[in-house]
C-alpha cells in the first residue's frame, strides 16, 4: 500500500538529508506526456457547458461525476481533453489556477471564432512568443484559457 509523507517530513525523519537525494534515488521518474484533465468549479454549469462546446465542440461525456458530490456536475471534452465541471454559483476564481491552455490546430481562426462568440479576449489579441503565438480568453467562471498555436509553446 502506497503511503504519502511529504518531502519535508522524511527530511526531518532523517531519511533523506537533501531533497535533491530524493530526485536522485534509484526510481525511474513518471513520464507525464499531457494534462488527462482539469477539475473545476463553474458559477453556472449549463452556461459552461455551452461555453466550451460552442467554442471547442467539446461533448458531455458523463452526465454527472460518479464521485457522488451533491453538486450538480458534467464531464465535457473530446478525445484529447476532459474538463471536470462542478457548479459552485457563489465561486470566486481565487488563485489555484494562473490559466490553462489548449493547443488550438487551427490558430488562425481562433480571433474570429472568439469574436463570432463575444468571448473576452485579453491582452490586446494575438500575443507573439518566440516560437509560438497565443491568444488568452476568459470563460463564464472567470478562468483564463490560453489558445496556443504551437504545443508547449514549442519548447
Amino acid at each position: 500500500m502506497y503511503t504519502h509523507v511529504p518531502a519535508k517530513k522524511l527530511l526531518q525523519m532523517n531519511k533523506y538529508k537533501k531533497l535533491d537525494e530524493i530526485h536522485q534515488s534509484s526510481m525511474t521518474a513518471l513520464h507525464a506526456t499531457s494534462i488527462d484533465h482539469v477539475n473545476m468549479r463553474v458559477k453556472n454549469l449549463d452556461q459552461s457547458v455551452q461555453f466550451y462546446h460552442n467554442l471547442f465542440d467539446f461533448e458531455i461525456k458523463q452526465e454527472e461525476n460518479p464521485n457522488n458530490t451533491d453538486v450538480p456536475s458534467k464531464i465535457i471534452g473530446n478525445d484529447s481533453i476532459k474538463l471536470c465541471l462542478y457548479e459552485v454559483p457563489g465561486m470566486i476564481p481565487e488563485g489555484g489556477i494562473a490559466h490553462f491552455g489548449f493547443h488550438i490546430s487551427n490558430f488562425n481562426e481562433v480571433v474570429d471564432k472568439c469574436r463570432i462568440l463575444g468571448v473576452k479576449i485579453l491582452y490586446g489579441g494575438v500575443v507573439d512568443w518566440e516560437q509560438s503565438k497565443s491568444v488568452y480568453i476568459v470563460d463564464p467562471s472567470g478562468y483564463e484559457i490560453e489558445l496556443s498555436e504551437i504545443s508547449g509553446g514549442g519548447l
